[in-house]
């Protein structure tokens, strides 16, 4: 029996959105939340709390209402996206942040209007953006 874990990453609340005619309120995304925690889901990708108000609002709220399971938040690798996420996830128990950027030739090309180069160069940036912002909320939660 090898001593390997699987851990279960549910994107419901924010890629269930991208089905069409789908919409959930903060209400039902906080019952689904509840049943994924209940279900022993262990991360809760809950939205991309910069896209709107009403996202940020059902983020910040799951985060609050999540006892055991990680409450993750999605973000470009863009600053502003990482910070709106934090303080979405400021109460969250296990908060993640979730970054992600487009990396085919085309994304690259047509998208960023980038080189390979830069977007590696662009998502150093946005992972030492948050470890030093991580490194000042815990000193300051210390420090308390």
């Amino acid at each position: 029996m090898s001593a390997q874990q699987i851990q279960i990453f549910d994107t419901t609340l924010r890629d269930g959105e991208q089905v069409p005619g789908c919409k959930l309120n903060k209400e039902q995304k906080l019952i689904i939340a509840d049943q994924l925690e209940a279900l022993g889901v262990d991360v809760i990708e809950a939205g991309f709390p910069v896209s709107s108000p009403g996202d940020f609002e059902a983020v910040a709220a799951i985060a609050a209402q999540v006892k055991n399971a990680t409450v993750c938040g999605l973000t470009r690798a863009v600053e502003n996206d990482i910070d709106v996420a934090a303080q979405a996830l400021k109460s969250a128990k296990r908060p993640r942040i979730h970054t992600g950027i487009g990396t085919s030739e085309s994304h690259i090309k047509f998208k960023f209007n980038s080189t390979q180069e830069e977007i590696i160069q662009r998502t150093y940036g946005a992972v030492a953006w948050r470890s030093r912002r991580s490194s000042r909320s815990r000193r300051r939660r210390r420090g308390s």
